[in-house]
């Protein structure tokens, strides 16, 4: 999976601070690791610089592996918790998508798997050595 990290002109966008929400990104969505592509992280300060409450934002895009992109946003009065908002509101997201397509992919019983039915086998071997015998006489 690809991070990347982007920030408007207001937030300085230090090596640090791209390490920093890299890896929260990364260890908070490392089960997704395999399904993901790429995210992209966008910080932003609304007021720029006169202060304002929940003026940071935080916005999330994440690209599964052949499916249309996530993407969530989240306000907050630092940077730190703009971050940690909108990776947990990511987090549930993806939580719910793979969900939704793993109960899809369980289905019913079907005629064809018949045979995982215990006993099944035995009736079945019994009805292939009568019709032998019926044969062989």
């Amino acid at each position: 999976m690809q991070i990347q990290v982007h920030s408007d002109n207001h937030i300085e966008g230090s090596v640090r601070l791209v390490e920093w929400v890299s890896a929260s990104v990364a260890s908070k969505l490392e089960r997704f690791d395999d399904e993901l592509t790429r995210i992209v992280v966008h910080l932003h300060d609304d007021n720029g610089a006169k202060a304002g409450a929940y003026d940071k934002r935080c916005q999330i895009e994440a690209r599964p592996k052949g499916l249309q992109p996530i993407s969530v946003t989240h306000k907050a009065e630092s940077l730190e918790q703009a971050v940690d908002g909108s990776i947990e509101k990511l987090h549930n997201a993806l939580e719910h998508q793979f969900g939704k397509l793993r109960s899809k992919r369980v289905t019913p019983l079907h005629a064809d798997e018949a045979s995982d039915i215990p006993g099944q086998d035995a009736l079945l071997q019994e009805d292939f050595l009568a019709e032998e015998q019926l044969r062989a006489v």
